[in-house]
């Protein structure tokens, strides 16, 4: 289960893996774009309602994902994620949902020696 940081808040929001992996290519690729954004959800953890944030470039994101290895992503679902990203009602998950098999491979690794140096750089 990873964790969406937005903001000051200091409570994240738990989302699975798999889809915060298609959430992030969706969201920076929009706030890449300066084109701002409402993302909602339902309350799936008992408490009822649910809960929409405004993005925005200039407020702090930051995914959190347990799992080390990247997410196969499905081209499909970033199809429809960014559609809905693009409407009036924004973009709407529903944190239980069971995203298809993988369509797009996961960014493969840089080689070993450009690694190094991006390590060494920082």
């Amino acid at each position: 289960m990873g964790h969406l940081y937005y903001g000051t808040t200091p409570e994240p929001m738990r989302i699975p893996d798999r889809l915060l992996a298609h959430l992030k290519v969706v969201v920076a690729t929009k706030l890449r774009r300066n084109e701002s954004f409402t993302l909602s959800w339902t309350h799936v953890d008992g408490t009822p309602g649910r809960s929409t944030l405004w993005l925005q470039p200039a407020i702090a994101l930051r995914f959190v994902f347990d799992s080390a290895e990247p997410e196969q992503l499905n081209a499909q679902t970033l199809k429809e994620m960014a559609d809905m990203a693009n409407s009036s009602a924004g973009l709407v998950v529903a944190l239980d949902a069971v995203i298809p098999e993988a369509s797009v491979p996961a960014r493969t690794p840089a080689p070993a020696a450009r690694r190094a140096t991006l390590r060494s750089a920082a």
